[in-house]
């Protein structure tokens, strides 16, 4: 089972992803023997990863970084790098290579003090005589000052520095960093792809995969998710009773604030299993002694942990209801479909009786107003709108239509 097996749907981006690794691999081995490298390659210091959500950038990126840290036998006998089983392979993908970096967002923005320390690391040699890769997750999330240093470690980097940025679309991230990157596009895999690896890797039984695969729409991780947590199915389940609950102003502002609890309820979950033994772990490595005072002068790094987690359970909610917010977006566009005799499969048909009743109550131009109330309140809570008023809004505006 190679690296590539995760990458759902994307057989060209792979195809792709492994000539580079076997050039990167032939460099390394040319420069272990002294011998001249190969004049040409496919491999370069920059790549950028783009598409839609659930097509799965990071997975690409992150089994491409394996592919990079390979030292399966089997490559001196022509074996392609990225096996899936050797140490580098495994560690990289399971996050605990030492030349593999990872930055993903921890709030609204990947702030310059959350980059400094990688920025920094990518100008070393890596530790294993590879390749030093550093991960950028949510590339689009990068403000002016963490992507202007980004972009100074991408214009003159290491010689075994490769840099990897995923963000939903090239716009996402700044022309003079994306000039300098070598572009890969994913796409969103088929309902039938998403439901066979199901199947494949998780031991799904195939009329349950194939229901959760149509429900996401292609989304490989809430696919995912929702095959193997009952919780996620139960909050989806919720969720998509919600238009039947908004024909009154009070089950509207109720619905409205039940989203934003179980939101909140996340990020808390979230934080206990998280917060917690991280503060003991950083007390512990500052010197303090167990239920003992902090040494003098630690204070700040002890705030700026807590800074951290704060930002991640404000992050935490807010992944939440963007998920319940798709879901919604979901449900309605099947009730379009059905009100304009569209022969699209429906995504909801666990809820198809309040489909067909919703969409012979409506219009399509009220179903069209409710979609883009739902997208409204998304980017309300983009710019920062307290959950609670953004969703009540939205609650309002699906029971006007």
């Amino acid at each position: 089972m190679t690296v590539w097996d995760d990458l759902v749907g994307q057989e060209r981006v792979s195809e792709q992803l492994a000539a580079a690794a076997r050039d990167a691999d032939a460099f390394v081995t040319a420069a272990a023997s002294d011998a001249p490298p190969p004049e040409a390659s496919r491999m370069t210091h920059a790549w950028l990863f783009t598409g839609p959500p659930g097509a799965g950038r990071n997975q690409a990126a992150r089994a491409f970084a394996a592919a990079l840290q390979c030292v399966s036998p089997d490559r001196a006998l022509g074996g392609a790098p990225g096996c899936g089983f050797c140490d580098g392979c495994h560690t990289a993908l399971v996050g605990t290579h030492a030349d593999v970096s990872t930055v993903a967002a921890v709030g609204a923005e990947i702030l310059v003090k959350d980059m400094r320390d990688t920025v920094r690391k990518s100008f070393t040699a890596p530790a294993n005589g590879r390749w030093q890769v550093i991960l950028v997750e949510d590339a689009e999330r990068l403000n002016e000052k963490s992507a202007n240093a980004v972009l100074k470690a991408v214009e003159e980097p290491a010689p075994r520095t490769v840099w990897l940025l995923c963000a939903p679309s090239v716009e996402d991230v700044l022309p003079t960093i994306r000039s300098r990157c070598r572009h890969l596009v994913l796409s969103t895999p088929s309902v039938e792809a998403v439901a066979d690896m199901l199947v494949r890797r998780e031991g799904i039984e195939p009329d349950v995969a194939a229901s959760v695969a149509r429900a996401t729409q292609g989304h490989v991780d809430r696919a995912r998710r929702l095959a193997t947590d009952p919780a996620a199915r139960a909050r989806r389940a919720s969720v998509l009773k919600l238009p039947q609950r908004v024909e009154e102003v009070g089950g509207a502002l109720r619905a409205a604030q039940e989203l934003v609890d179980a939101a909140a309820e996340d990020a808390k979950q979230l934080a206990e299993e998280m917060d917690g033994k991280e503060t003991e772990d950083l007390k512990a490595a500052l010197g303090a002694a167990q239920g003992g005072r902090l040494p003098r002068g630690t204070a700040g790094v002890v705030k700026d942990l807590e800074d951290m987690q704060k930002r991640r359970r404000t992050r935490t909610q807010r992944d939440s209801l963007d998920v319940a917010l798709a879901d919604l977006t979901s449900f309605y566009r099947d009730v379009l479909a059905l009100q304009l005799g569209s022969r699209i499969a429906l995504a909801n048909t666990d809820a198809e009786d309040a489909l067909e009743r919703l969409a012979r109550d409506s219009t399509p131009e009220s179903t069209l107003r409710r979609i883009e109330a739902i997208a409204a309140c998304g980017e309300a809570l983009d710019r920062n709108v307290a959950p609670l008023l953004a969703v009540e809004a939205m609650t309002m505006a699906l029971r006007a239509g």
